[in-house]
């Protein structure tokens, strides 16, 4: 009989520059397949710490073992904070570039005042309807396979914390705006309904992660800068206090 224990597998975390194109799942898919290239188990376990849509960059924080997989309630709770690129002179059925368009015109582009007017409503804990074009779960379908066949998946408004928004740049029609905030939040949503609030309104052409909890994207790793193998050297070590 053999008595010889398993190794441990690698336990820790990656903060990754994740590009626009591959979903979370697909990224969480290379780093478990590059961690058997180094000669972890099977059966490794590694889950991400909040989705970031593929047409989204930024910090993505992926957990490998059950030590850190175990964190991942604790980091989705965490502050999150983006760089946001909303285009006020069209409208999507997605709410983002990936939907189909509509152009809108208006008579005079509000101004700046008007802007940091609008912004600062949407600030504190408010009420926000997700994208129906998002992976919400209704009645155990997803509501973008709803909203592709067509069908209204009616999702309904939810309390959201927005803990600051900060106009970076404005020169119509483009808005650049950082936003810190909690759990849950749609930027897609949250860029769809300053359009509404300013008149016709408007969708997100471009999202950055820039931060979630004490990652920050300088501590991140491009996608396309990781080992092929990867180690348990490569991996932050699990807090002490998890």
């Amino acid at each position: 009989m053999n008595s010889r224990q398993p190794l441990p597998g690698p336990a820790g975390l990656l903060v990754i520059d994740k590009p626009r194109g591959p979903t979370s799942t697909s990224v969480c898919r290379l780093v478990k397949a590059r961690l058997r290239r180094a000669g972890a188990p099977r059966t490794v376990k590694v889950g991400h710490g909040g989705t970031l849509d593929p047409l989204a960059s930024g910090v993505l924080v992926v957990l490998v073992g059950r030590a850190a997989t175990r964190l991942c309630g604790r980091i989705m709770a965490g502050e999150k904070r983006y760089t946001a690129h909303v285009d006020l002179s069209h409208r999507s059925t997605t709410d983002d570039g990936e939907g189909e368009l509509t152009e809108i015109s208006v008579l005079r582009p509000p101004a700046r005042e008007e802007i940091d007017a609008v912004c600062s409503r949407f600030v504190g804990r408010i009420m926000q309807t997700p994208p129906a074009h998002s992976a919400m779960m209704v009645g155990g379908r997803r509501a973008y396979d709803m909203a592709r066949r067509g069908e209204d998946p009616g999702l309904r408004a939810r309390p959201v914390e927005i803990h600051s928004i900060s106009v970076v740049e404005y020169e119509w029609p483009r808005l650049v705006i950082d936003v810190r905030c909690g759990k849950g939040v749609y930027i897609r949503s949250l860029a769809r309904d300053i359009g509404l609030a300013l008149g016709p309104g408007a969708m997100l052409a471009d999202l950055r992660r820039t931060a979630v909890g004490e990652f920050t994207i300088d501590r991140a790793t491009p996608l396309d800068s990781l080992p092929e193998a990867i180690r348990q050297a490569d991996l932050i070590p699990v807090p002490a206090s998890a």
